[in-house]
């Protein structure tokens, strides 16, 4: 007998590009988990830094209250993200909401404000980066990030590259460290739910699935950047830039959609919204989503060649 889909783990990652944290339960907003790259570390021009120019992100730890992740809780002033890396004394930031504001910071194709969390944490992350940065926090109630409209109109996001959620399975990481000389793990892909019993790559073709009571769509495979080839344990690009190189043979545009003019794209996991405006009331019923919870699959896509990317 088949075994059912299930949630094997969920990371969120407070930070923009440093380390996640691998959590028991998280609470699902339209923006993304709660907690999930809320806060960016930006340049002096406002910004962003990621592990692409700064692969020392990798080994900035996050830690926050155990009681964060239940839904519906409230920080107070005793309340911290503390922040954590080599060399560092550790950074605590409160949880409540900065008075201060940075105008004019930046990320891909987004420009606006955001809370500023002040000088103590800008020395910081300037003394660790050997230059000078800030970190800044996103401010829902004035900002909106829209995911790219031609994939997901009307969903927005915090600081994740472009959509709330990446869901990947573990048996897609075994069948590419199948391959790889060196085996990775999934921390170089940094999903937020990581799915088990699941065929390699069969979350390529879900179009829409439920947790819960919760429906997911699924809008487009992952593109992936050269993020993957950092160490995520020391903070180093793989000299090879594996797992990229391997990826490239089997999970490019070129070799998954032959009849289609080929952009140099590789894939690995799939994009996701949370149909909060379509199937579910918004504001009534449970939105926290747990390890272990069952997964349906509602709607599939027919072949990996139609799906959007």
């Amino acid at each position: 007998m088949e075994q059912a889909l299930k949630i094997q783990s969920i990371f969120i990652y407070p930070i923009k590009s440093c380390r996640g944290i691998s959590i028991s339960q998280a609470t699902v907003t339209q923006t993304g988990f709660e907690w999930d790259r809320y806060w960016l570390v930006v340049n002096y021009k406002g910004r962003a830094y990621t592990q692409k120019v700064e692969p020392k992100l990798a080994l900035v730890e996050s830690e926050l209250p155990k009681e964060a992740f239940l839904e519906d809780w409230k920080p107070t002033k005793n309340s911290f993200l503390v922040v954590r890396a080599p060399g560092m004394s550790p950074l605590k930031i409160s949880l409540t909401k900065p008075s201060s504001v940075a105008e004019g910071v930046s990320m891909w194709e987004w420009t606006g404000s955001a809370f500023d969390e002040g000088e103590e944490a800008a020395k910081w992350f300037s003394d660790y980066l050997g230059k000078e940065s800030r970190l800044v926090r996103f401010n829902k109630d004035t900002e909106t990030r829209p995911s790219p409209p031609e994939y997901a109109a009307g969903y927005t996001t915090t600081f994740a590259n472009t959509f709330p959620f990446m869901v990947a399975s573990q048996a897609s990481l075994d069948k590419l460290n199948t391959i790889l000389a060196e085996p990775v793990l999934i921390n170089r892909f940094r999903p937020n739910i990581l799915v088990d019993n699941c065929d390699p790559f069969g979350e390529d073709l879900w179009d829409e699935i439920k947790i819960n009571d919760l429906v997911f769509q699924g809008v487009r495979l992952c593109s992936r950047c050269k993020l993957p080839t950092v160490n995520q344990e020391t903070g180093v690009p793989d000299a090879a830039a594996e797992p990229i190189e391997t990826l490239m043979k089997f999970r490019s545009d070129k070799v998954l959609m032959p009849h289609k003019k080929p952009q140099g794209k590789v894939f690995f996991g799939k994009d996701m919204v949370w149909n909060w405006n379509i199937t579910n009331n918004q504001g009534k019923g449970n939105k926290t989503i747990k390890v272990g919870d069952s997964i349906s699959v509602l709607r599939m896509i027919s072949s990996v060649s139609e799906v959007a990317v």
